[in-house]
């Protein structure tokens, strides 16, 4: 299966397509065909590994890698179809399509997620590309209005 990698940090010119073995499940996985993935302002901090482009520095720079990184790919936030279930898996069926959220390593054809990961059911009227953009998304608003102490009921 092919993937993206990055091996030092720097510009999009670091990024490399590979080959790699398509991962084999677990009994509690599922292993997802991935049909969107995202490229997320962290994957473009990350990527670059600069004073200026890591929050915390340097205390970020001991998280992703001093020198080179130590995760090799990005990516978090995926949309596909279940190819293939474990055997103790109940949440879902191959064919299921679903979108979610994964530990990283997204920018790849083929994934293996636990059943009990960030993994939900896609809407049918939504395409993958507009369904993997929703985590993301969501988790930024849900911290900014963490950020502000927004209340139920609260009006302006």
């Amino acid at each position: 299966m092919k993937a993206v990698i990055y091996t030092k940090y720097g510009a999009l010119d670091v990024l490399q397509i590979i080959e790699l073995e398509k991962p084999t499940i677990k009994d509690d996985e599922v292993l997802l065909k991935i049909h969107a993935t995202t490229v997320t302002s962290g994957d473009v901090r990350q990527r670059r590994g600069s004073r200026k482009s890591l929050p915390l520095w340097p205390i970020s720079k001991l998280v992703v890698g001093i020198l080179k990184p130590k995760k090799t790919m990005l990516g978090f936030d995926l949309a596909g179809k279940i190819e293939a279930v474990g055997k103790t898996v109940t949440k879902f069926k191959v064919g299921d399509q679903v979108f979610g959220l994964s530990g990283g390593g997204t920018n790849v054809a083929y994934k293996s997620i636990s059943e009990e990961g960030l993994l939900t059911l896609k809407p049918k009227n939504m395409t993958y590309e507009e369904a993997t953009s929703i985590p993301f998304g969501a988790s930024t608003a849900l911290f900014f209005l963490r950020k502000a102490n927004i209340r139920k009921g609260q009006k302006y």
